[in-house]
């Protein structure tokens, strides 16, 4: 106890210390890949005695470095056929829809593992690729992206790492397996990739050589699904340190070619840790209204060409109307914030705020912060008036009664939320 005490009273990093020291001790005593999913999966797989499975990819680089883990992908010698035919009396469900490419996805309870059949590649052609099945995990490894994602890991915690990646990802690397320029064009996605891992390990001491190859062949973008870039793209923007891409010219350079959508990316350049942090890290959303939103309808041009979801559409539209509201009315965040609040909600306003804010105050969270708990402080009185009301006054329902109802909302909106019964009946006397 006296050491803990002594630890925490006079060293700041010390929480931080603790709780690495902790993450090892559970990596340890508990690695992920002793949970009871996976290891009926490799009992399954690995029935006969044999490695014929291997964990492998994203599991596997933030098992080595500590990190949370989510997406589980196993690396298998057995066709997609076979492993359904093995799973099929399993209590896991049998996922056929990535079966085309080689991959059988299992869940239970909520969890998903992606089983994959390990492959060679046979025809290319930057989109898809034509593969063959293969029992060579060394030919399997020679096809994928970067050292970092050819490290395999069996259920006794073995590495295997024919591509030397353990070593890349301790130094933080970003490296193509063999020649970049034949890994690029059997995927132009991999260019997106490369700029995500770069910017994850932050990796910005860059080959110029491979800068000079992405760059030739980034006309190789345009191939690829929409579909596929913006899922790459959410991967970007859910990074911890997205606000990096400025830190390597090369990167930025690329990321806005790639991108040029985002008109407004220059507006997280710069902007205070502590406001990212608080408002923007946990919500992408409001995170793209920045890149996105402005007097121009560049967000509806982004929305259509990613086919993003209704609700993003949305979001952006409801953002891009009150900003240009907000620019023409001084009083929009003064004597009109009220009325704001009741037509958009509170919640929807909110968002709005941190919007307006950041983008005018970018390196004052206490300015933002004060804003945001005005607007939370604000009561806003239920309309009094109802359709039984009127009904009661002898008005007959309809679309009368609708507009009659909306006219007198607004009067009261106007007039600080507040109607007597005079004023009533002098916008009634119109209609009866």
């Amino acid at each position: 106890m006296v050491f803990g005490t002594t630890i925490l009273g006079s060293n700041p990093s010390a929480p931080a210390n603790n709780m690495l020291l902790i993450n090892n001790i559970k990596k340890f005593l508990f690695p992920f890949y002793k949970e009871k999913e996976i290891k009926q999966i490799f009992q399954i797989l690995n029935a006969n005695g044999n490695n014929n499975a291997m964990l492998v990819g994203g599991c596997v680089r933030n098992f080595l470095n500590n990190q949370k883990i989510d997406d589980i992908d196993i690396a298998t010698i057995f066709t997609p056929d076979e492993i359904v035919d093995k799973f099929s009396s399993s209590d896991y469900k049998i996922i056929k829809t990535g079966i085309e490419h080689g991959t059988i996805t299992l869940s239970k309870e909520g969890k998903n593992f992606e089983i994959t059949t390990l492959r060679k590649d046979i025809t290319t052609d930057g989109r898809h690729a034509k593969v063959s099945y293969s029992t060579d995990w060394e030919a399997d490894s020679e096809r994928r992206d970067f050292t970092i994602n050819a490290i395999y890991l069996d259920q006794r915690g073995k590495i295997f790492d024919p591509q030397n990646g353990k070593k890349d990802l301790k130094d933080k690397k970003i490296k193509f397996i063999g020649d970049p320029q034949k890994r690029i064009q059997e995927d132009y996605l991999r260019i997106i990739r490369y700029l995500r891992f770069s910017l994850q390990y932050k990796d910005f001491h860059k080959d110029d050589e491979t800068i000079k190859i992405i760059k030739k062949n980034l006309n190789g973008v345009l191939k690829l699904s929409k579909e596929r870039i913006f899922m790459e793209l959410k991967k970007i923007i859910n990074l911890e340190n997205v606000t990096d891409v400025f830190l390597n010219k090369e990167i930025n350079e690329i990321f806005e070619m790639i991108f040029p959508e985002f008109k407004y990316l220059g507006r997280i350049k710069g902007l205070d840790k502590e406001i990212y942090k608080k408002f923007l890290k946990n919500d992408k959303n409001l995170f793209l209204s920045l890149l996105l939103v402005g007097d121009t309808d560049n967000h509806i041009y982004f929305g259509h060409k990613y086919k993003t979801s209704n609700q993003l559409k949305n979001y952006l539209n409801f953002m891009s109307q009150n900003f240009i509201k907000a620019q023409k009315n001084k009083n929009f965040f003064k004597k009109d914030i009220k009325k704001n609040i009741y037509y958009d909600g509170k919640d929807k306003f909110l968002s709005f705020a941190k919007f307006y804010f950041i983008l005018n105050y970018p390196k004052k969270f206490n300015k933002i912060k004060s804003m945001l708990d005005t607007i939370n402080s604000i009561n806003i009185p239920k309309f009094p008036i109802t359709g039984k009301l009127l009904l009661d006054k002898g008005l007959k329902s309809g679309k009368k009664m609708g507009d009659l109802l909306k006219e007198i909302e607004k009067y009261w909106v106007e007039n600080n939320f507040s109607i007597d019964d005079e004023e009533l009946k002098n916008i009634l006397k119109k209609h009866i």
